[in-house]
């Protein structure tokens, strides 16, 4: 009998063994991609972070925390950092709610919704390049059509893109308009996995439209606008494109945001080191932000 078990024990050990190896097999490929493009650069960039790295990335003199002193002691990286929490505040609360405003409209049983439903994904098929060009029109001084709908009802026009007090504002209203489609389907998805019944016995209970929208939609909706609000900070974080187009950091550095800061000290300046000090700063930021969501708002989630 003790040598039965002996054996048992032996032989579910060694399935264990087994499954655990397969499953290995099947990760490595998941495993490989991720150290070689998110566990490899980050150290590496840390590491470059405490060097001068010349061009081609040729590491020179060990400099320490130099680069971190310099970037604290910085007017222009306090106003880089700035404008990158003002950047994230204008965009992440406006593409929520209009995003869900979208589904909730979305996900009505209306005549011809489907159309509208392509109508407000589609901007998840549009490049940034195409994107910010169309919104350099939209913004063009003399020829857009948002100065001329100002004109229209008697406004004086707005220099969207070279007035310091506007240009942070019209970049993120482009981001917005840019992340509606993506948010829209996550959420429209969310919605349509609502059960109908709970509607029905809610109606059948006297609910009214708004009582069945912050009772059940929204609690039931909960993970999924925990989940687009984390994409939503991170994506905003990491803006690169249409700042490049529309507005290259500018005018007077008020849209110089610390990822496209990182590129010119990088590419524009050589400054590897320096740039890699501000990634190593920026993914601390965005690691420190996330933890906090993690730790408060999945507390008021309702998960089903």
């Amino acid at each position: 009998m003790a040598k039965m078990k002996r054996k048992q024990k032996r032989s579910g050990n060694h399935n264990q063994v087994r499954l655990f190896g397969t499953g290995m097999i099947y990760l490595l490929p998941a495993l490989i991609l991720l150290v070689v493009f998110l566990f490899y650069p980050i150290v590496k960039t840390l590491y470059f972070s405490f060097y001068e790295v010349g061009g081609g990335g040729v590491v020179n003199e060990f400099v320490g925390m130099e680069h971190y002193q310099s970037l604290f002691q910085s007017e222009e990286f306090r106003k880089s950092m700035v404008a990158t929490f003002l950047f994230v505040l204008y965009t992440v609360p406006a593409e929520i709610i209009i995003s869900l405003f979208l589904a909730i409209i979305a996900s009505e049983k209306l005549k011809g919704i489907g159309f509208f439903r392509t109508v407000f994904s589609s901007t998840l098929g549009v490049s940034v390049a195409a994107g910010a060009t169309i919104f350099l029109f939209l913004f063009h001084p003399s020829l857009g059509i948002l100065n001329s709908i100002l004109g229209f009802v008697g406004i004086d026009s707005i220099d969207w893109l070279t007035n310091s007090k506007w240009a942070l504002f019209s970049v993120a209203l482009t981001t917005v308009w840019m992340h509606l489609g993506i948010n829209f389907i996550i959420l429209l998805g969310g919605l349509q996995n609502i059960s109908g019944e709970l509607y029905e016995s809610a109606e059948m209970d006297g609910a009214g439209y708004w009582s069945r929208l912050f009772k059940i939609t929204i609690p039931l909706l909960s993970p999924v606008l925990f989940f687009v609000t984390i994409i939503a900070v991170i994506g905003s974080f990491q803006t690169f494109g249409q700042i490049d187009i529309l507005t290259g950091g500018g005018p007077a550095g008020s849209t110089n945001i610390i990822v496209y800061s990182i590129y010119q000290q990088a590419f524009s300046f050589g400054n590897f080191g320096y740039a890699s000090a501000q990634a190593i700063i920026l993914f601390v930021i965005i690691l420190i932000v996330t933890i906090i969501q993690f730790s408060v708002g999945e507390k008021k989630v309702h998960y089903q």
